[in-house]
């Protein structure tokens, strides 16, 4: 059992439920979770709390997500910490400036619950 503070990143509440639910459904241990509606909340709250993982949506008001993760990835401390992308943001493009710039993994919505499995499983072992 794992013991976790998970950041849940985008502007629609609902969608931040959604992620939270599919994290709570993969059973890995306690988490708590800090949740921000924009960048610059979010960059607030990963300078606040212990932040083990990251999911980020890519458009919302006042800073973009690909923002926020240019910021944080620009500060030495922050540049281990998993940050999925989880966005409609379907281009090719977009997905590999987002890894680029330092997403760990990108996961489209709407959210297939297997590969939300999957993504999230495989940056939590490389964490341990």
């Amino acid at each position: 059992m794992i013991s976790m503070t998970i950041l849940v990143v985008d502007d629609s509440r609902i969608m931040r439920g959604v992620i939270k639910g599919l994290f709570n459904d993969l059973e890995l241990g306690h988490c708590s979770y800090v949740e921000a509606e924009n960048g610059e909340e979010a960059f607030k709250a990963i300078q606040s709390h212990t932040v083990d993982l990251v999911f980020l949506d890519w458009n919302m008001p006042k800073m973009l997500g690909i923002d926020f993760l240019k910021q944080i990835r620009s500060i030495p401390k922050f540049k281990t910490v998993p940050i999925i992308m989880v966005t409609s943001e379907i281009g090719k493009a977009n997905v590999i400036e987002a890894l680029k710039n330092g997403a760990s993994d990108y996961i489209i919505k709407p959210i297939d619950n297997k590969i939300f499995k999957e993504k999230v499983s495989k940056i939590l072992k490389n964490r341990s």
